[in-house]
């Protein structure tokens, strides 16, 4: 795999959870990666774990129990806030407003929005799953810029054609889109694949 970091073994893969809605992805995530072969490097912030205990069943620590290695958000001199310590890609699901602001000026102020700079700065794939709605003219500036500088927006849009039965089902959908774009490959629901209706004819034609 490009760019992966394999001297462990396993391609290392930087995980932040900020403080918007959708921690479920985060935290399905991390599941994934491990399903994966991938080692995970996981940094939560404050506003985060609050996020978790609102929207989940799941306490901060339980969360920071999936994934392989953890660090405080104010650890500065953590591996992941240098760009010598060698990982794949990082992800920042979901990534709140505030996040992705710190990211796009480089005036970062924790270990997230730090080692997603570092992400950049080093042209390894970063991927924001920012999660906000209605968007206002700053916000799709920060976007603009983010996209200018190297980083892979990804709003949380479910995919109907998937015929979801459930939240778990919309949630495992995107996180597969994420694995995709690094180029691993998870189950998901895929159209024109495994979807009948992918196929199906318009009516009257061939």
């Amino acid at each position: 795999m490009a760019g992966a970091e394999k001297s462990r073994g396993k391609p290392r893969i930087v995980v932040g959870i900020s403080g918007a809605s959708g921690v479920a992805y985060g935290i399905r995530l991390l599941e994934a990666l491990k399903e994966a072969g991938a080692e995970s490097h996981l940094v939560i912030t404050k506003p985060g774990e609050m996020t978790i205990g609102y929207e989940t069943r799941f306490a901060p620590k339980q969360v920071a129990a999936k994934a392989d290695h953890v660090y405080a958000v104010a650890d500065i001199a953590a591996p992941i806030a240098s760009g010598s310590f060698k990982t794949q890609a990082m992800i920042v699901a979901p990534c709140s407003v505030r996040t992705m602001s710190e990211i796009a000026t480089g005036v970062t102020t924790n270990l997230l929005t730090r080692a997603a700079d570092v992400t950049l700065k080093e042209r390894r794939p970063l991927i924001l799953l920012v999660r906000e709605s209605p968007l206002h003219l700053g916000h799709l500036r920060t976007l603009t810029q983010l996209a200018e500088i190297g980083a892979i927006i990804l709003p949380p849009v479910p995919a109907f054609y998937a015929e979801p039965q459930s939240i778990s089902d919309l949630v495992d959908q995107m996180v597969g889109r994420m694995l995709d774009i690094l180029g691993y490959t998870w189950p998901m629901r895929r159209w024109g694949e495994d979807l009948a209706k992918g196929r199906r004819r318009r009516k009257g034609r061939e």
